[in-house]
């Protein structure tokens, strides 16, 4: 169907292989075109990662098409060179993110007049692209874009704001395609997954006993963490990193260079653990991985599952567990009707409780506050914890305490302001 021109809609878990499948018919399409310095497909993805991912796997397809070349235009990068790059040697498949995409629309020269060609566009991790907010940008470059054209929207979920999105990009006579059969398992059937709810002050103690543990058992062990924010992340990469473990982090706040580095080693690497925030979560193929942990209550039920989707890929088996404070109970709700079980927290001994408590008195002060402030923001913006004010804040008590802090550190009047919390009693301000 999507060689014989239609637009399509479809749904399909991710690790199914679909990047191939709207790769090969749109490269062959552009095989038969005249060659030109037009953007003749352009596909459009939440996060740098996947852009990179994908981009990846097109230079792979195009080993025998020599005539056709891929640009990436990507956030967190220098514009002037994107812009140098895109001058000097122009491509005929563009992978982006919408952010940077209209920064291109906006000031490069010549680009809106490239984008004109496009024959085909591909936006994929549709749920996600407008999830993070990016409606308004894949609005305003559709309208750059031909309306002779065939779209192909990709997305792991459907609710209604993709079929909103649908009905704008596509032609009315578009296909829906579900290959999420009725009945399927939303998670990989060959994870095994388990939870696990212990006191807050314990679960970097449990940690570290999990994963001492699995290192032990498999030599060829791949790890990723997920953690609730990027800061939180930070933390826990740093304190993992003073325990010994082989551990690298990626999130938000480091560079893109940074970022696609890390990204690189630990899809060809074994014997390595990967502290994430979402920026890992969804879609992002990394081969082999052998667990995936979750510290903290999820944004949600579908972070949830595409963060679990990380590990069990294209059949390989794979274990998921999810670390939970016992106030966080409440999101088990949400996931019972997956085949998640209860299993009891290790006991934490006093040897390792001793070296990690060793591993935090280490971690710089500045990582500790930035951590504690991520950590407030991200539970003030859960409903279910945040309703009562003076609990929220207690509970953020007992992080900081996790942390080996004595005194709570200081959050800036304006910071506390924009989250509503100014006139908390509990919380300092500076």
């Amino acid at each position: 169907m999507l060689s014989a021109g239609k637009d399509v809609l479809a749904k399909a878990k991710t690790g199914t292989g679909k990047t191939v499948a709207f790769l090969l018919p749109a490269i062959e399409l552009l095989s038969t075109l005249p060659r030109s310095t037009s953007i003749n497909l352009l596909v459009m993805l939440p996060t740098r990662e996947l852009a990179n991912q994908v981009a990846v796997e097109a230079r792979k397809l195009l080993k025998y098409h020599s005539s056709l070349g891929v640009q990436v235009v990507i956030g967190g990068t220098r514009l002037p060179q994107e812009q140098q790059s895109i001058k000097s040697t122009p491509r005929q498949i563009l992978v982006a993110t919408p952010g940077r995409l209209i920064d291109h629309l906006q000031h490069t020269p010549g680009f809106s007049t490239r984008i004109r060609g496009v024959k085909v566009l591909v936006l994929d991790e549709a749920d996600r692209l407008l999830d993070m907010g990016f409606r308004r940008d894949i609005e305003k470059i559709i309208s750059f874009i031909p309306k002779e054209r065939q779209t192909l929207l990709f997305s792991a979920t459907v609710p209604a704001e993709v079929h909103q999105i649908s009905h704008l990009a596509m032609h009315k006579d578009y296909k829906f395609i579900n290959t999420v059969q009725e009945g399927d398992e939303e998670t990989h059937a060959q994870v095994n997954q388990m939870y696990m709810v212990a006191a807050l002050d314990l679960h970097f103690s449990i940690l570290y006993g999990v994963l001492k543990k699995h290192v032990a058992e498999d030599a060829e062990y791949k790890v990723i963490i997920f953690c609730t924010t990027a800061m939180v992340t930070k933390l826990v990469a740093e304190i993992l990193s003073q325990l010994k473990l082989n551990v690298r982090e990626i999130h938000s706040r480091k560079t893109q260079y940074a970022r696609t580095k890390v990204s690189d080693e630990f899809r060809r690497s074994k014997g390595l653990i990967l502290v994430s925030s979402d920026v890992s979560a969804r879609g992002v193929d990394y081969p082999d991985v052998s667990l995936v942990v979750q510290v903290g209550v999820p944004s949600n039920r579908q972070q949830y599952i595409h963060r679990l989707g990380r590990t069990g890929r294209k059949g390989k088996e794979g274990q998921g567990i999810l670390l939970l404070a016992p106030w966080e109970q409440h999101f088990l709700s949400s996931v019972n009707d997956l085949s998640i079980a209860e299993t009891v927290a290790p006991p934490v001994n006093p040897i390792i409780q001793a070296e990690v408590q060793g591993a935090i008195r280490k971690v710089d002060m500045k990582t500790k506050e930035s951590a504690y402030q991520a950590w407030l923001g991200y539970y003030n913006s859960n409903k279910t914890i945040s309703i009562d004010k003076s609990r929220l804040i207690k509970l953020a008590e007992e992080f900081s305490q996790s942390m080996g802090l004595e005194i709570l550190p200081a959050i800036p009047r304006l910071i506390l302001g924009k989250m509503g919390l100014a006139n908390v009693p509990g919380l300092r301000s500076s």
